[in-house]
């Protein structure tokens, strides 16, 4: 697996430990990183994943409003906390990252999809990525 799709999939991770304590993504990164230090076990966190958190922190209350405004008959309540985190993550990559093509941020949250999630969550997901791909202009505020 590329480094970069290990990171994606460790801070879809981070994200997701955050969404279920009622805690923060930064606060979840921060006791990953002090784990790893105190544990041999636990590999250590790296740079991409601790960019993808911190952009998705700055962000994320306008990643909510547009995953609940574009997201067709779905709250963020009642989706699936996975594909919940996965498309904070990847709206967050998708709009804000210019380093990373389009294309691959969307392949990259459907493959997490597929690992993580029910067999209706790819489609759901690349949809609702597909839709705010084509408003991104318009979407950064």
């Amino acid at each position: 697996m590329a480094a970069r799709s290990k990171a994606r999939k460790r801070a879809f991770q981070i994200i997701f430990e955050a969404d279920q304590r009622g805690s923060t993504a930064p606060e979840v990164l921060e006791d990953w990183i002090r784990h790893a230090r105190t544990d041999e076990r636990q590999p250590p966190v790296g740079e991409y994943t601790r960019e993808l958190i911190e952009g998705y922190a700055q962000n994320a209350p306008r990643i909510d409003e547009l995953i609940s405004t574009y997201s067709v008959g779905w709250t963020l309540d009642r989706m699936p906390v996975a594909d919940r985190c996965i498309l904070r993550l990847a709206a967050y990559e998708l709009i804000w990252s210019e380093e990373v093509p389009e294309a691959v941020v969307i392949d990259e949250a459907m493959d997490i999809a597929r690992e993580f999630s029910t067999d209706e969550s790819p489609p759901f997901i690349n949809g609702l990525l597909g839709r705010l791909q084509d408003l991104k202009p318009s979407l950064r505020r």
